[in-house]
């Protein structure tokens, strides 16, 4: 049997428990209180993708996943286990692991540009109320009918001092632009690069066909992307998952439901997307109640049950899984052991298999986190190692704002002032405006501070 086509056992119970590759399309879910074993079953199911041909993609929220690079070290836990379960043919082995960072200090940078990423989820990510993410959307609009690249911060931050100095001649129009949403904008952006947004928006952008690369033995890449640090930015983290699955949604065509997945795609912490999302938000990707009745495959760890709140939430719990007469699964839920979960699956006809409680396979590679020296070294050995590393700072609205105020600052100092006084204020063309107000932007103490900190950190154009 081809490797793509075998199912992927998850664990042993009563009976076998295996995920059929082209049943592992559907949505899934991975759940339970902290310690019960879910980074582990995180690891089988990737694990088991990847020797399926499999591209997965996980965010590495704690810290503890960048050893699938390396093959196990027999483990006593994970021997143990293996021999319980008889694992025929059960061999430690080594994953093809891509490390990626949105600061670029543990992996490849990852990086959108400010056009890529929209009003709507840079909304999001700033914090916006309606009003100041309305006046945000008009920006973009200003900005792309008169040719304004939007590609890392110090362009939207110019086209956004530009519009507010402008706000009278746009309001026929645009409508109305406040100076206090502005400024709110503007304070928020400011924010944003303070906390590495600069390191973000930059270019080049991240190619998500990058993401669905195998190795030479077929094996899919294993795709981490360094959280530990990210993750105290919780909008930022939520954003950047919105935008990629937005990004995944718009870029990969329906294909009916293929014989295995594309790519996997696990995020951890999953509870931060749909926190405060907008209506258009909302509309695009699915909600998570909407979400969890279409949720075939579950694996279920262990929940305690001391508070009314937590009886809930097991009850509800318990009601998701389809019944099993042998197992009180209700009562299984507050029993089960670590690395033991109530596991259900949809079998060949799409339909939820019954709850069986079973002990979770053991991984193969090593449990304990690459070393700072062994990280770097896969780092260096990936194929795309020096690509995303070199930023790339091409032309684009602070640029052509900066060149256009100092070439009117040029032409002005030549001009007669006597000449100037008598010709009077005269109205300023949209060239004229744009480069004025990025001449007031550049000379401005936060102008200065952006020509410091941003001049080698623009967004190019995609591969």
């Amino acid at each position: 049997m081809n490797a793509s086509n075998i199912p992927l056992l998850v664990g042993r119970g009563q009976k076998d428990v295996n995920l059929l590759p082209k049943m592992a399309n559907r949505h899934g879910l991975v759940a339970g209180a902290t310690g019960t074993g879910k980074t582990i079953t995180l690891r089988t199911l990737t694990e088991g993708f990847s020797r399926m041909g499999v591209p997965v993609f996980l965010a590495d929220v704690k810290g503890d996943l960048s050893g699938m690079a390396a093959s196990g070290d027999g483990h006593p836990k994970v021997l143990e286990r293996a021999e319980l379960l008889k694992l025929e043919g059960f061999t430690e082995e080594a994953y093809p692991v891509v490390f990626w960072d949105l600061f670029g200090e543990q992996g490849h940078p990852v990086r959108t540009t400010v056009s890529d990423m929209g009003p709507l989820l840079l909304a999001r990510l700033l914090n916006l109320n309606d009003t100041q993410s309305g006046v945000l959307s008009l920006v973009f609009r200003i900005a792309d009918d008169n040719g304004m690249l939007l590609l890392d911060l110090k362009d939207l931050q110019a086209m956004v001092r530009y519009v507010g100095d402008h706000a009278k001649e746009y309001r026929t129009e645009y409508g109305n632009i406040s100076p206090a949403s502005i400024g709110a904008i503007q304070r928020r952006l400011l924010t944003l690069d303070d906390q590495g947004g600069d390191h973000f928006f930059a270019e080049p952008a991240l190619n998500l066909a990058d993401f669905m690369q195998t190795d030479i033995q077929g094996r899919g890449m294993v795709n981490i992307l360094a959280a530990d640090k990210l993750i105290l930015s919780p909008k930022l983290y939520a954003t950047f998952l919105l935008w990629l699955l937005s990004e995944l949604f718009e870029q990969l065509p329906e294909v009916g439901d293929p014989q295995k997945p594309k790519l996997v795609f696990f995020f951890d912490e999953a509870h931060l997307l749909f926190e405060d999302a907008p209506k258009a938000l909302e509309d695009k990707i699915e909600q998570v109640e909407d979400v969890l009745g279409q949720l075939g495959n579950r694996i279920q760890h262990a929940l305690r049950a001391f508070t009314p709140k937590d009886q809930r939430a097991v009850k509800a719990a318990a009601e998701t899984f389809r019944p099993n007469p042998a197992i009180d699964t209700r009562q299984a839920i507050t029993e089960l052991g670590v690395g033991e979960a109530l596991v259900s699956v949809l079998d060949a006809k799409g339909s939820p298999t019954m709850v069986e409680r079973a002990l979770i396979c053991p991984p193969r590679s090593r449990l304990k986190p690459l070393s700072g020296a062994e990280r770097d070294e896969v780092v260096r050995g990936s194929d795309l190692y020096g690509y995303y590393e070199k930023e790339v700072d091409r032309e684009s609205a602070y640029e052509i704002l900066k060149e256009r105020a100092a070439k009117l600052q040029e032409q002005a100092s030549k001009e007669p002032a006597k000449k100037a006084r008598s010709r009077g204020r005269q109205p300023a063309s949209l060239v004229e405006s744009i480069a004025k107000s990025a001449a007031r932007a550049v000379g401005s103490q936060v102008g200065r501070s952006l020509v410091r900190g941003l001049l080698g950190s623009l967004f190019g154009g995609r591969r």
